[in-house]
């Protein structure tokens, strides 16, 4: 009797896993692909942006037409562009980083209330005259289990820790643009 429940339970685990391995796969695949999207979309802005470019320098008769094309605004364009390129990033790598962090929560959850059932049943079938036994493995299953809010606790921490370095690198560009900008006003002063 207890063999077989063991066995279900593990029968249980073992498909329980490759569920959640095959839903993680999709989500990397469909992060992948709204990355690609974005990065296509991207090159896309791109290439039409030299083009256009392109066209203004041809039209170029004198050295004051360049200068003028050259100016701050073509930097700050740019740094539009690289600021929404890194906030549609940010966001992909946030929704597959919740959705992971989600699965991993569940997991530990599913794990821990089938191992407390499994303890339980276990217990309950216990013979006579073991109770000194099934308190010391009890006591020591309670402390086994605290392993797994400590886990809880670390994945948490890195995700919380990887979603600040997103934060971070994403300040971090646009604080560059918000500099370059008042630079550009300066220079029309003089």
């Amino acid at each position: 009797m207890f063999q077989n429940q063991l066995n279900d339970q593990l029968s249980q685990a073992q498909t329980k896993a490759v569920e959640n391995a095959k839903y993680l796969a999709q989500v990397a695949v469909e992060s992948a692909q709204e990355l690609a999207e974005i990065n296509q979309a991207a090159a896309k802005d791109a290439l039409v942006a030299a083009q256009e470019a392109s066209a203004q320098l041809l039209a170029i008769k004198d050295p004051q037409q360049l200068t003028q094309l050259a100016q701050s605004e073509a930097a700050q364009e740019v740094a539009k562009y690289a600021a929404a390129y890194q906030a549609k990033v940010n966001k992909v790598v946030r929704n597959g980083n919740k959705e992971v962090a989600q699965v991993v929560d569940a997991s530990i959850d599913d794990t821990r209330a089938e191992m407390l059932k499994f303890v339980k049943e276990a217990t309950k079938t216990a013979p006579a005259g073991s109770e000194a036994f099934v308190s010391a493995f009890k006591t020591a299953f309670e402390t086994s289990l605290q392993q797994f809010d400590q886990v809880r606790a670390t994945a948490t921490d890195a995700f919380a820790n990887f979603e600040k370095s997103v934060d971070a690198a994403l300040a971090n560009v646009q604080g560059q643009y918000v500099v370059a900008k008042p630079a550009a006003k300066s220079r029309k002063a003089a």
